[in-house]
């Protein structure tokens, strides 16, 4: 009976662990240079109205990235400067000394709170998928498998009935979604910028209406697979 009621918890466990591993490594997935290099190329991300060419972006959303990416500190993007020829556009460059600098104070300390909570969060799905792993091996082992497959079945399940939930939001209420959102992670005034601050000119609000689109679609595929692999297993 002890048994029983730790393996019921553990199924239950699983269940919970599936639809959080899928979206944070769905997350790991989109936070590569090729990400943002393919959305700029869709037809319905708007040029930088300020003057970054299409390959001015990329490099400067790579270097972003790889800051967030690698163990460098904010020195790494606090030193950037515009290409030559270029500044920040008067309303963001009233809040610089330099406005030949690429980022304003603002959009520093975000990266900062960004590579925190990525910080966090990243380790905590890997360690996820790795007891996720690890139950699968005990399983395999212990004799309930199929127990373990239907649990990784429901965990798609659970996923595919959260994104269906959060589509109504992210289409159908974004700007209210994208506030809530950075509400949770981030502290008031930190993530608001103008539409001339680098930041937004690399990242516009349609490109991020996408990137949820985007990591919820992989998360989705990841939760079908499951429901895929479960219904073989139980017709077995």
């Amino acid at each position: 009976m002890k048994n029983h009621a730790i393996r019921s918890i553990l199924l239950i466990l699983i269940t919970i662990l599936v639809p959080i591993s899928l979206v944070i490594g769905a997350v790991r997935i989109v936070l590569n240079p090729w990400y943002p290099k393919l959305e700029y190329r869709t037809p319905w991300i708007p040029a930088d109205p300020y003057g970054f060419t299409l390959a001015e972006r990329d490099h400067y959303a790579q270097l972003a990235i790889d800051y967030l990416n690698t163990d460098n500190d904010i020195s790494f993007l606090m030193d950037l400067r515009f290409p030559a020829g270029q500044m920040a556009p008067p309303r963001s460059c009233m809040e610089m000394s330099d406005c030949n600098l690429l980022y304003n104070n603002r959009e520093l300390q975000h990266m900062i709170d960004v590579k925190y909570v990525l910080g966090i969060v990243l380790p905590l799905g890997y360690a996820f998928i790795i007891a996720l792993v690890l139950f699968g091996l005990w399983a395999r082992k212990g004799g309930w498998w199929g127990d373990y497959l239907t649990a990784l079945k429901r965990g798609g399940w659970l996923m595919i009935s959260i994104l269906l939930s959060l589509v109504v939001l992210v289409v159908g209420l974004f700007d209210w979604f994208f506030t809530k959102f950075h509400t949770v992670f981030f502290s008031s005034g930190t993530w608001q910028f103008y539409t001339s601050d680098t930041l937004i000119r690399l990242f516009p609000e349609r490109f991020w209406m996408d990137t949820f689109i985007v990591v919820g679609g992989i998360a989705a595929l990841g939760g079908i697979a499951l429901i895929i692999i479960g219904n073989k297993w139980n017709r077995t």
